[in-house]
């Protein structure tokens, strides 16, 4: 049975800020497991009318592992297909850190201006057992630098947390507004 949107876990829940163990060996319950990650997002994508899913680490499933989901087209709603990377590591960041909005789907409906390095170097391993080495600039740049914070136990808001003018909601028509931060973020939030 595939994984839905129930099944990704949302702030305050603790796995959310642990770290997330090493994947010694890509077995048929790994490959099984990222399925369900992409079925998970593809359906809650689908419950989002202005939103797209566009990656997700194993600890959002409540799976303390070092796996990560990533969609191949960020443009095309409609393309489906994902890439999997299997114990991913940033080996070096480059370039200037440049601010951007993220949201994630662990902390539902809230996005924040977050500085993230404008190109990292990343080292995986395939579903297929083989190493991956990628450079990479930009929009996916900033995607795996948020996952693989995910394995490490951070969430993307502990980045802007002394932010107060960080903080975006998404209204109804799709556009973000400005959230109150002492009523939704403050230090007595379920988010802390």
């Amino acid at each position: 049975m595939s994984m839905t949107k129930k099944d990704i876990i949302a702030l305050p829940n603790p796995n959310l800020r642990m770290r997330s163990k090493k994947i010694g060996i890509v077995s048929k319950e790994v490959r099984d497991l990222a399925d369900n990650m992409i079925a998970a997002t593809i359906d809650w994508e689908n419950s989002r009318e202005h939103e797209l899913g566009v990656a997700l680490a194993a600890v959002q499933v409540n799976k303390l592992l070092r796996l990560v989901v990533v969609r191949n087209d960020f443009d095309n709603k409609d393309d489906r297909s994902f890439q999997v990377f299997v114990n991913p590591e940033i080996t070096k960041y480059e370039g200037k850190e440049v601010e951007d909005l993220e949201g994630c789907l662990s902390v539902p409906d809230i996005y924040g201006k977050v500085k993230r390095f404008e190109k990292i170097r990343l080292k995986a391993m395939s579903l297929e057992g083989k190493l991956i080495r990628m450079n990479l600039e930009g929009f996916i740049a900033r995607i795996l630098q948020h996952e693989v914070d995910h394995t490490n136990g951070l969430v993307f808001i502990d980045h802007i947390k002394d932010n107060k003018e960080a903080f975006f909601k998404l209204n109804k028509e799709g556009e973000l507004e400005s959230l109150d931060y002492e009523k939704n973020i403050g230090k007595n939030s379920i988010l802390w």
